[in-house]
């Protein structure tokens, strides 16, 4: 349990007092800020509800759930007031949880990934690098490895994703954006082109989850979209599911051009009846399919967003992928950093309602266009390391995002 409590060695002020050793709840708690509280009283009743005192001497009401987990962003001492309503006498209890910095100062940068699953594209396999003997274990160190040290990774196309943490509960702070992601998006230099925000933008989803079982995993938490400026676009597809299956050995089929080099590569269906192929490009000529995964057949769903991509060129030699205003990964330059900030509050559960969470434990990122630009490839979400926006950091954001190994297009 990531929180440190300390048990009651004192009689409890509250109504019941013949029943206070089996409340479940100690006299006071000792935590340390960012870290979670859960209070899970021993009695039950017909409703439930905890508040904290405010400044003014008011209490704010917190939860009326029967369980609450505390978190707080700040240190300082907290009241905290359980009441029951049983029909009766009721129970009510009022005791203080203390919140200490913690001992050993928190990363304010990604501290761990817990998957890394991309779906095909021209930079997996290289994007972290796989060697042979690499299975899931080895390549989610890797990924690990490469986010903690600011290095970028790619997702492959569309649905394939990525599970990071920080050490520490990330506090959903009102009004205020709460993380940040570095990408790899960048403005077209032709006159125009800037101003309309578009170039190289591969917008990702972002999710979010918060531990309510507390055992330190992604596992049985549910996990909640941040709904940025497309959710509720009507050209964007709710529950879109896609099936990618590994390349058979045939007879490369390539474009006019040469610069494709096999249009049938990597063959994909979707829940919508449509299917298509992730091209082999000739700038890339490594296996576009996660060597390290011995399945057939990789599926993704998710939320997809509206294509992105246009050919400016009318013939297919020089695209621009537009970013969306707000609230996806690598959608914007770094420099960007409000456009490229989440805040917690913008979560939606799987029907799109509004969710109140007191932080996100765990964050993931999936690439949410399925599109192919001809020779440029299909459209992939890339991130390096995240920032917590509320711990203290010396990140620049302002530095030149890492250069992906991608032909620069030329517009002729």
């Amino acid at each position: 349990m990531s929180a440190v409590v300390v048990a009651a060695v004192l009689p409890c002020s509250c109504e019941r007092d013949a029943e206070n050793v089996s409340s479940g709840l100690d006299d006071y708690y000792y935590i340390e800020r960012m870290k979670k509280l859960r209070l899970a009283p021993a009695y039950t009743g017909d409703s439930y509800r905890w508040t904290v005192r405010t400044a003014s001497g008011a209490d704010s009401l917190l939860s009326t759930d029967r369980e609450y987990i505390f978190l707080a962003q700040h240190e300082g001492e907290y009241v905290i007031t359980f009441e029951l309503d049983d029909g009766g006498r009721g129970y009510k209890q009022t005791f203080p949880v203390t919140v200490l910095h913690e001992e050993v100062e928190y990363s304010p940068y990604t501290a761990s990934v817990y998957e890394y699953c991309p779906a095909p594209g021209q930079f997996v396999n290289t994007m972290p690098i796989y060697e042979p003997g690499d299975d899931t274990e080895t390549m989610r160190q890797k990924a690990e490895d490469d986010l903690v040290n600011d290095v970028m990774i790619t997702l492959g196309a569309y649905g394939g994703y990525v599970t990071f943490a920080f050490d520490h509960t990330v506090v959903n702070v009102p009004g205020e954006k709460d993380f940040y992601i570095k990408g790899n998006s960048f403005y077209s230099d032709i006159p125009g082109y800037a101003e309309q925000r578009g170039g190289n933008c591969e917008p990702g989803i972002v999710m979010v989850a918060f531990d309510r079982n507390m055992n330190g995993r992604p596992d049985d938490d549910e996990w909640y979209e941040l709904a940025g400026s497309e959710y509720n676009n009507s050209a964007t597809i709710k529950n879109y599911g896609i099936t990618y299956s590994r390349p058979v050995e045939h007879d490369p089929v390539p474009d006019a051009s040469g610069t494709l080099t096999d249009t049938l590569y990597i063959p994909w269906k979707d829940n919508r009846g449509n299917s298509g192929h992730i091209y082999k490009n000739m700038y890339h000529t490594q296996s576009y399919y996660p060597e390290w995964i011995d399945a057939e057949e990789l599926t993704f769903s998710g939320t997809r967003l509206p294509d992105n991509g246009k050919d400016v060129s009318g013939w297919g030699s020089y695209y621009v992928l537009y970013s969306y205003p707000w609230g996806y990964a690598d959608n914007h330059p770094n420099d960007s950093i409000g456009l490229n900030s989440f805040d917690i509050g913008w979560a939606v559960d799987s029907q799109g309602n509004k969710v109140s969470l007191p932080g996100a434990d765990f964050i993931r990122v999936y690439t949410g266009v399925n599109q192919y630009c001809g020779w440029v490839g299909e459209t992939s979400t890339e991130i390096s390391r995240a920032q917590d926006l509320h711990v203290q950091a010396d990140m620049q954001p302002n530095a030149a995002p890492l250069t992906i190994r991608r032909a620069k297009q030329t517009n002729k």
